[in-house]
C-alpha cells in the first residue's frame, strides 16, 4: 500500500456510529472506515440492552424526553435530547431495514417487544435478545463491507490528526495512521474527517469496556484544539460478573429491568435504603449503593438475583448471560450472580453542535467520543446507540450539503528519522498498570480532593516519562494508547477538581450537595 491515500471521507472508528455514517454517505462518496482491531471489535459489540425508542402507544416522546432530562441531572441540554427522541423511530426503522433483527413478542407476532431499564418510566428498548450490539453490528459490518465505496481497513490505529491552516482557521484534513501488523505508518488525507472512536473506560482498573476503549478520539480531539466537556461524568456501570476469568464481561441492566434483585452475600437485599426505585434507580445511584455496601462490609462483590422468574423465563430473556456464566460456573437459573461495578461509559468529550461537528473546520465527532449535550451528568440507559444513530446520520446530512472543494496541501510523510527502537517495554507496561490502578482508586466512584490530587501528581511524572519516551523512540499500539489514556485521565481529573459540587455521576466527599445554582457544563480548552 502506497503511504499516501486520499479519501472524500475518513472515519476512525467502526462501531455502530463510524458504520452508520459510512453506509449514509457511500452511495456519494468514497469513504474509508478504519479499526484497530478486527474490524467489528469495539464497545458497539458488547451493548447488551438495546435502543431507546418510543413504540409502545402508552409511551411519548415527551416522556422519553423527561426521563432524559431527570437522568442527566440538570447538565442535558434540552434541545438536543428534542432532536435526538425526535430522530429515534426513523433511525431504529432504517436499522431494521438494514435487516437487523430485533426480538419480538413472540414466533408470530409482528409487536417488537420492548423492555424497561432503570431511570425509564416506560418499556421503550428495542432489543435483539441480550446481544442488541452483537446484532447491529455484524449487520452493517456486511453491508459496509459489500459496499464498493467503502473501504474497511482493520488494524489501523490514528496517531494523530493533520491540520492545516487556512484563512486563519485550522482546518483537518487527514491522520497520521499507523498499520498495526505491518509496523507501518501511512498519510490518509481526506476533506472530512470523523471520529467515532468510542470512550475510555479502560483508564480505569476495572472496566465494561473492551480493550479498544482507550479514548484515542477525545486525546487527539483535544491535542489538535477541540474543546472537551464534563469529562468527570464517568458511569460506572452497577453490574458487571465477578469472576476470575470473566474479563469485561456485562450483566445488563436488563435483569433488573425484569425484576432482577440486588442482594449482599447473605440474600438480603439493600437498594431500597439508598432509592425509591431500588433496583430501577439510575446507573449513579445503584453502583455507588454497592460501592458502599462492598466497602462496609469489607466484601468482594454483592450479588444479582433473578432465580424467581423461572429457567425458561431467563434461558428465553437472557440466552448470552445464561451461557457465558454457565460457562464459568454460574447457573443463574439456580443461584445469584456476583456482581461489582465497573467503568462503562464517558458521558463527556469532544463538543460538538446537533451536526457533529467540531471546533476545527472539517473535523466531526459522533458517538461516544462526542459531548453532544445529551447524557448531561448521567446517561440514560440505552440512548448511546440511539446517539449513534442519531448524530450519524445527522452529520451525513451536514458532510453532503457542505462537502469541501478546497484543494488540499502537499503533506510530508511521517518523519521517524530521528527515534530509535526501545530495547525494552517495561516502562510502558508498568506506566499503563499504575494509571489505571491510581484513576480507579482516587478518581473513582466516590471521590475526594486531596485524592484527586495525589492522582494528578503522579499522573504528571507518567506524562513526563511518555513524552521522553515518545520523542526517542519508534511507536507502537501500547505507547500511543498509554499516551491517549494519560490524556484522557489528566482530562478527567481536571474536570472533577473544577466542580466543586456532587452532581450526577460525579460524587465527591468534599462537596455532597448539589449546587442549587444554574447548572454549568465542565468545558476544558487546551489554552487554560
Amino acid at each position: 500500500m502506497a503511504n499516501k491515500r486520499h479519501f472524500d471521507v475518513l472515519i476512525l472508528g467502526s462501531g455502530l456510529a463510524g458504520l452508520s455514517l459510512a453506509l449514509h454517505l457511500a452511495d456519494h462518496k468514497q469513504v474509508a472506515v478504519f479499526s484497530k482491531g478486527a474490524l467489528s471489535e469495539g464497545a458497539s459489540l458488547y451493548a447488551q440492552g438495546g435502543i431507546s425508542v418510543v413504540l409502545d402507544a402508552e409511551d411519548s416522546l415527551q416522556a422519553h424526553v423527561d426521563d432524559t432530562l431527570r437522568s442527566g441531572a440538570g447538565l442535558c441540554d434540552e434541545a438536543t435530547v428534542q432532536f435526538t427522541v425526535k430522530h429515534a423511530r426513523k433511525n431504529v426503522e432504517w436499522l431494521i431495514e438494514q435487516g437487523v433483527s430485533f426480538t419480538k413478542e413472540g414466533t408470530t407476532s409482528e409487536t417488537y417487544h420492548l423492555t424497561k431499564e432503570g431511570g425509564h418510566s416506560y418499556r421503550r428498548v428495542i432489543h435483539a435478545d441480550d446481544a442488541t450490539g452483537r446484532e447491529v453490528e455484524t449487520t452493517l459490518l456486511s453491508k459496509a463491507q459489500a459496499h464498493p465505496n467503502i473501504q474497511l481497513f482493520p488494524y489501523h490505529l490514528a496517531i494523530d490528526l493533520i491540520q492545516h491552516e487556512q484563512d486563519a482557521e485550522k482546518q483537518c484534513i487527514g491522520s497520521y495512521i499507523l498499520d498495526i501488523k505491518n509496523d507501518t505508518i501511512h498519510t490518509f488525507t481526506a476533506a472530512t474527517t470523523v471520529l467515532a472512536t468510542g470512550g475510555a473506560g479502560k483508564v480505569y482498573l476495572y472496566t465494561s469496556n473492551p480493550d479498544v476503549s482507550t479514548g484515542d478520539g477525545i486525546s487527539m480531539g483535544w491535542r489538535a484544539g477541540c474543546r472537551v466537556a464534563n469529562m468527570e461524568f464517568i458511569q460506572f456501570h452497577p453490574t458487571c460478573l465477578y469472576h476470575p476469568k470473566a474479563k469485561s464481561f456485562l450483566i445488563s441492566e436488563a435483569l433488573r429491568g425484569e425484576g432482577a434483585i440486588l442482594t449482599l452475600a447473605d440474600g438480603s437485599r439493600f437498594m431500597k435504603r439508598f432509592d425509591p426505585q431500588a433496583e430501577l434507580a439510575p446507573r449513579d445511584i445503584v453502583a455507588r449503593a454497592i460501592d458502599h455496601e462492598m466497602k462496609r462490609l469489607g466484601d468482594d462483590c454483592v450479588y444479582l438475583d433473578i432465580r424467581h422468574k423461572g429457567a425458561d423465563f431467563i434461558k428465553q430473556h437472557f440466552p448470552t448471560i445464561y451461557r457465558r456464566c454457565l460457562q464459568l460456573g454460574v447457573d443463574i437459573t439456580q443461584e445469584p450472580i456476583p456482581v461489582v461495578p465497573a467503568a462503562h461509559y464517558t458521558c463527556g468529550g469532544l463538543v460538538t453542535d446537533l451536526t457533529g461537528k467540531t471546533d476545527i473546520q472539517q473535523l466531526y465527532a459522533i458517538g461516544e467520543v462526542a459531548c453532544t449535550g445529551l447524557h448531561g451528568a448521567n446517561r440514560l440507559a440505552s440512548n448511546s446507540l440511539l446517539e449513534c444513530l442519531v448524530f450519524a446520520r445527522s452529520a451525513a446530512d451536514d458532510i453532503l450539503q457542505h462537502s469541501s472543494t478546497k484543494t488540499l496541501p502537499n503533506i510530508p510523510d511521517w518523519d521517524a528519522s530521528r527515534v530509535k527502537p526501545a530495547q525494552e517495554a517495561i516502562a510502558i507496561s508498568h506506566n499503563w498498570d499504575e494509571l489505571r490502578r491510581f484513576m480507579w482508586d482516587y478518581v473513582g466512584i466516590v471521590r475526594r480532593t486531596d485524592r484527586l490530587r495525589r492522582a494528578q501528581q503522579r499522573l504528571k511524572l507518567i506524562q513526563q516519562e511518555i513524552d521522553s519516551y515518545y520523542s526517542q523512540h519508534n511507536i507502537n499500539r501500547d505507547l500511543i494508547e498509554l499516551r491517549n489514556l494519560a490524556n484522557v485521565a489528566d482530562l478527567i481529573i481536571r474536570s472533577a477538581l473544577q466542580r466543586q459540587e456532587s452532581r450526577g455521576l460525579h460524587y465527591t466527599l468534599d462537596y455532597p450537595n448539589t449546587d442549587t445554582g444554574t447548572a454549568q457544563d465542565t468545558i476544558l480548552h487546551r489554552s487554560d
